[in-house]
């Protein structure tokens, strides 16, 4: 399932045309990483939103992780995720959204007549992304499963449609491009940086619970 998921993300059958896209970003950024972009989100991220793209890329470039923070097991917070937290300046940050629904019933043939008003108290509560700044958002998901995603697109849709952000960002690998390297890497590593006894790829392998 996760790499029916990845295949369906790495063939971007519906995303916007590459070429387009892939002029918008360095070509170190290219030539490293896979990018997609859906409804003119690169653009609009590149044109309405100049610095966060660039602070985007910045990050991008720098981002390399080594074959110990892979072996090292997760945990809540894994190396890999505490490591891109360094690459982006405190003005990126995590951000939970809370909101009210205010409700009033109008009369159908006299709008000016209303006939009850109420409040939902917390009607939108609890999602969250990992790094906000602006009306731009990123999410990191570097070894999740294919509900992690849909929960993290529901917490975009969320702020979109509250008007907090216009545009999202997701850091992501691919399963099955990084499988033939992970199983070089033999064994996860103990606490006290000795070998455990699982082997990294079953870490990095199918995460679904479907």
């Amino acid at each position: 399932m996760q790499d029916l998921f990845d295949d369906q993300i790495s063939a971007g059958k519906v995303a916007d045309e590459p070429a387009a896209v892939a002029r918008l970003f360095p070509e170190t950024l290219t030539q490293k990483f896979e990018i997609f972009s859906y409804r003119n989100a690169a653009t609009i991220l590149k044109g309405g939103f100049p610095e966060q793209f660039h602070e985007i890329t910045q990050a991008l470039d720098r981002f390399e992780i080594t074959k110990t923070m892979i072996r090292t097991p997760g945990g809540s917070k894994g190396p890999i995720a505490s490591y891109v937290d360094t690459l982006f300046s405190d003005e990126w940050q995590e951000t939970r959204i809370s909101a009210d629904l205010n409700v009033r019933l109008i009369h159908a043939k006299q709008p000016s007549k209303t006939l009850s008003q109420y409040t939902r108290h917390g009607f939108l509560d609890g999602h969250r992304i990992d790094f906000v700044k602006g009306k731009v958002a990123l999410d990191l998901e570097w070894n999740s499963k294919d509900q992690t995603y849909d929960r993290d697109l529901s917490a975009f849709a969320a702020f979109y449609d509250a008007g907090a952000i216009d545009v999202g960002f997701i850091l992501t690998r691919v399963t099955a491009r990084v499988y033939p390297f992970l199983t070089t890497l033999g064994k996860v590593l103990n606490k006290d940086g000795t070998d455990g006894a699982d082997d990294v790829y079953k870490k990095f392998g199918a995460s679904t619970t479907c």
